[in-house]
C-alpha cells in the first residue's frame, strides 16, 4: 500500500472508518473492487443501523459503537475526513504500520491513466463559492467539468462514474488534505488562512500545514492571496514541479504574475505575453455577484486557476456572469422601512463574519451560536466603527458580548438569554428596533449553528421567515 497506484484490491483487508457521506460510498467502491471491507463507526443510532443494513446486504462487515479498535489483519484504513488524527484507531494503525487514507486519497489513487486533471481550492472561507465560480468559468469555455469534493458531489463518483471530464474543480477541506498525502493537483489555490478547526488540528501551524499540502506537486500555478502573507509562505514551502509559478491575487492594482482590480475591472498580469508590460482585461467588478470585497477575491482566485488551465478571457467574464451564489451567503432577503436585511448564515467563523461585516457601512449585527474554540476580540475591534447595534443569540454569545464590552462599549447590545429556535424571531424584532433607515441588519453569526438549529441553512431560513413577518 505504498505511494504507487494500487491495482489489485482482490482480497485486501481494508477498514473504512465512519459511515456518513464519504464512508458508505468508499465501502461500496472497495467491496466492488474485491477488497474485504470492515466498516467501524462510533455511533449506533437509527441512521447508522440503516446504513449498516444496506452495506451488510452487499457482504460488507459493519461494527457499530466501536470506532476505536483496529480490526485484526487490517492492511489499510480509509477514513471519513472528520475523524481526528488523535483517535485511538489511528494510534493503533501507526504502531502497526498501517497507512491511513481519506476518501480524497482513495479517489486520487483510483483515477484512470487518462483521468481529468484537478484544479483544487482550499482556505478557511470562500472555498465553495470559488469552486462553483471556477466550474462556471470552465463550462463557459466549453470544457466538460464539475464542482466536486467537499461540496456535495463525491470525488469517488466523479472519478469512477460513466461521465468523462476534461478537468475537475475540486473543493478540499483541511481535514481532507490531512489524509491525502499523494494528491498532486494541476494548479491549486489557498484563498486565506484564519484560526479554525483548532480543536481538530491542535495548533494553527498544523492547520496551515494541512492547507499547504494542496500545493505539493502542482504543475502550472500555485495561487495565493497577496493580502494574506501566510498563503504566500505556504507556496514558498511547497515542493512543486519544475516551472510551476506562484500567482497572486489582490483587490488592488496587480503586479507582474498577479491578478487584480484596476478601475472596476478584473485584470490578469500573470497569464499574458510580457507580463511586465501587458495586462488582460477579464471582467468587470459588476459581473461578480454579489460584488462584496471578499467575493471579488474569490472571483480572482477562480479566474487565476481557470487561466492556469488555458481558459480565454471571454470565458472568465461569461462564467462569472452566469454564476449565482448559494443560499445563505450574503443573500439580500428584503428591505423593510428603508433597512436592508441580509442573510449570511454561512459565516460560521470569525474570518467569514469579518468579510461580511466589511461589506456594509452601518450594521445591526445578529451573531452567536457555537464558538468552536474561537475568540472574538479581533473581529469586534476591526468592525466596531460599523456597528449600530448587536443582537446576540446562542450558547456562546457571552464571548461576543465580552468582546463588544472591551472594544465597542458604546454599541448597544441586546443579549437574548434563550437558545430555542424561536429566538431568531425575537432577534430580528430587536434588530429592527435598533436599526435606522440606510442601515443593514446582518445575520453573520461568526459561530456554528448546531446549538439551536440543524444546520446553517435552517438558521438562515429562520432569519428569512422572521424578516418576511416584519413586512406583513
Amino acid at each position: 500500500m505504498g505511494s504507487g497506484q494500487v491495482t489489485d484490491w482482490q482480497g485486501r483487508n481494508v477498514t473504512v472508518a465512519g459511515l456518513g457521506v464519504s464512508g458508505v460510498p468508499a465501502a461500496k467502491v472497495l467491496h466492488g473492487l474485491g477488497a474485504h471491507v470492515t466498516v467501524v463507526n462510533d455511533g449506533d443510532d437509527e441512521r447508522a443501523r440503516s446504513q449498516a443494513a444496506e452495506l451488510e446486504a452487499l457482504g460488507v462487515t459493519v461494527r457499530l459503537g466501536d470506532g476505536d479498535t483496529l480490526p485484526e489483519g487490517t492492511e489499510l484504513i480509509v477514513t471519513a475526513p472528520g475523524w481526528r488524527p488523535d483517535k485511538p484507531l489511528f494510534r493503533a494503525a501507526g504502531q502497526a504500520g498501517v497507512p491511513v487514507w481519506g476518501d480524497v486519497e482513495l479517489a486520487w489513487r483510483l483515477r484512470g491513466p487518462d483521468a481529468a486533471p484537478w484544479l483544487a481550492v482550499t482556505g478557511t472561507n470562500g472555498k465553495t463559492t470559488t469552486v462553483q465560480m471556477l466550474a462556471s468559468i470552465l463550462k463557459a469555455a466549453g470544457l466538460r467539468t464539475a464542482a466536486v469534493g467537499n461540496i456535495g458531489v463525491s470525488l469517488l463518483d466523479a472519478v469512477l462514474g460513466e461521465e468523462r471530464y476534461d478537468v475537475l474543480a475540486v473543493e478540499l477541506s483541511s481535514y481532507q488534505l490531512h489524509w491525502a498525502p499523494s494528491l498532486r493537483a494541476h494548479s491549486a489555490a489557498v484563498l486565506n488562512l484564519a484560526p479554525d478547526h483548532l480543536d481538530w488540528h491542535g495548533t494553527i501551524e498544523a492547520y496551515a500545514a494541512d492547507k499547504g499540502r494542496i500545493y505539493e506537486g502542482n504543475r502550472v500555478a500555485c495561487v495565493y492571496n497577496a493580502a494574506d502573507k501566510a498563503t504566500e509562505d505556504l507556496v514558498r514551502e511547497a515542493d512543486v514541479e519544475e516551472g510551476c509559478r506562484a500567482v497572486g491575487f489582490t483587490l488592488g492594482t496587480p503586479g507582474p504574475s498577479q491578478l487584480g482590480v484596476v478601475d472596476g475591472i478584473l485584470v490578469d498580469r500573470a497569464f499574458v505575453e510580457n507580463r511586465h508590460k501587458n495586462a488582460q482585461e477579464l471582467a468587470e467588478v459588476s459581473d461578480v455577484h454579489p460584488p462584496a470585497p471578499h467575493n471579488i477575491a474569490n472571483a480572482l482566485a477562480a479566474a487565476a486557476l481557470a487561466r492556469a488551465f488555458g481558459v480565454p478571457a471571454q470565458a472568465v467574464r461569461d462564467g462569472l456572469r452566469a454564476f449565482t451564489p448559494d443560499a445563505h451567503r450574503i443573500a439580500h432577503v428584503a428591505d423593510v422601512d428603508g433597512v436592508a436585511y441580509v442573510d449570511d448564515s454561512k459565516a460560521t467563523n470569525t474570518h467569514a463574519a469579518q468579510a461580511s461585516l466589511a461589506a456594509y457601512e452601518s450594521i445591526v449585527w445578529i451573531a452567536g451560536g457555537l464558538a468552536k474554540g474561537a475568540t472574538f476580540d479581533e473581529l469586534v475591534a476591526n468592525s466596531a466603527k460599523r456597528l449600530r447595534g448587536a443582537v446576540l443569540i446562542g450558547a456562546d454569545r457571552a464571548l461576543i458580548r465580552d468582546a463588544l464590552a472591551r472594544h465597542a462599549p458604546e454599541v448597544p447590545v441586546v443579549d437574548l438569554d434563550r437558545t430555542d429556535t424561536g429566538a431568531m424571531l425575537q432577534a430580528v424584532q430587536e434588530a429592527r428596533r435598533l436599526a435606522r433607515p440606510g442601515d443593514t441588519v446582518l445575520l453573520a453569526p461568526a459561530c456554528a449553528s448546531m446549538d439551536m438549529f440543524a444546520n446553517y441553512n435552517r438558521r438562515g431560513e429562520a432569519f428569512a421567515e422572521a424578516v418576511s413577518g416584519l413586512g406583513a
